[in-house]
């Protein structure tokens, strides 16, 4: 684990019961201050219970966890934003009231934050909406919303819980160009969710959880990275001795044959295949994606995972 001065979030050990189930059951986390960070997992994993824990909602029954340099998370409620899982606005609140009421809960004058709250729902195209009640919103930029609200303090750490759930494709990526805005201020973002695909394009670093334990801390490369690369090839002139040549591991597709990338590398393979006179109508290299590695770290407990989307 890396020096805690170095991290926003720190937590060793932590454990979570609730009657006879360990919820949470000693997760280790180390957050980089200004990265953005993917708790990954199925649901039920225990991705909301750690988050809790590590805001100081809950209390966990064994660990410790440092957050922005304090054992008691309360003690930098004022640097901290917080998007929960349960969404909640007061409906005949105008948008920008409701920003500026969430930025005066953390400490932020009324004024500064109805002039931010304008100007943030400006730069998200949520202009037309500034003195809609919420009610009047759509899901999506009520969401939107609730977002501008927990960032509009400008928080050293952004926490979100589940924040993709329920959005359209466009909402998805307005709530993305957000949270790496909110990177580039020098925020750091610690979010959690079961859809891959995010955390495949925005994460710095993640962590994925089942069963209450955590399985894998790392990079998205260093998750693909514990599966192998294959390798789609299509011969030029298929022979009788094609399948004798190919790793044992080969089969085909349509015209072609899919295989792992041996060992030693694509290159001997490729010199049998011309020596052989199969030749080469096409050949790719294909890295596995982050849901491939999620399944296979996690195992059985990968059943409520999303599949990848747009």
């Amino acid at each position: 684990m890396a020096n805690e001065s170095d991290l926003a979030v720190s937590a060793r050990g932590l454990v979570k019961r609730y009657g006879e189930r360990r919820v949470v059951d000693g997760v280790d986390l180390a957050v980089p201050r200004g990265a953005i960070y993917g708790v990954l997992g199925p649901n039920g994993a225990g991705k909301s219970t750690t988050l809790r824990m590590l805001l100081g909602t809950i209390e966990p029954d064994e660990g410790r966890r440092v957050v922005l340099g304090h054992d008691a998370p309360r003690d930098a409620s004022d640097r901290i934003g917080y998007l929960p899982e349960e969404r909640g606005l007061y409906p005949a609140m105008k948008a920008r009231e409701a920003i500026a009421f969430m930025g005066a809960l953390r400490g932020l004058d009324w004024k500064t934050g109805r002039a931010r709250a304008a100007e943030m729902m400006e730069a998200a195209g949520l202009g037309h909406a500034i003195d809609q009640k919420i009610r009047k919103l759509s899901k999506g930029m009520a969401q939107l919303v609730q977002l501008l609200g927990s960032v509009v303090h400008r928080p050293d750490l952004l926490v979100l819980d589940e924040p993709f759930s329920g959005l359209d494709p466009v909402n998805q990526e307005k709530l993305e160009a957000l949270i790496l805005a909110e990177r580039d201020r020098g925020a750091t973002v610690l979010f959690s969710t079961h859809i891959m695909s995010h955390a495949e394009r925005i994460c710095d670093g993640l962590a994925i959880i089942a069963g209450g334990n955590r399985r894998f801390e790392g990079t998205v490369d260093e998750a693909r990275a514990t599966l192998p690369q294959r390798v789609r090839y299509t011969p030029a002139h298929p022979g009788a001795d094609l399948v004798a040549v190919l790793p044992p591991d080969a089969e085909r597709d349509g015209e072609g044959w899919r295989f792992q990338l041996p060992h030693d590398g694509i290159e001997p393979l490729l010199v049998a295949l011309i020596e052989r006179g199969h030749g080469i109508a096409g050949l790719s290299i294909e890295r596995p994606g982050l849901h491939d590695a999620f399944v296979r770290i996690v195992g059985a407990d990968a059943a409520t995972v999303s599949e990848p989307q747009a």
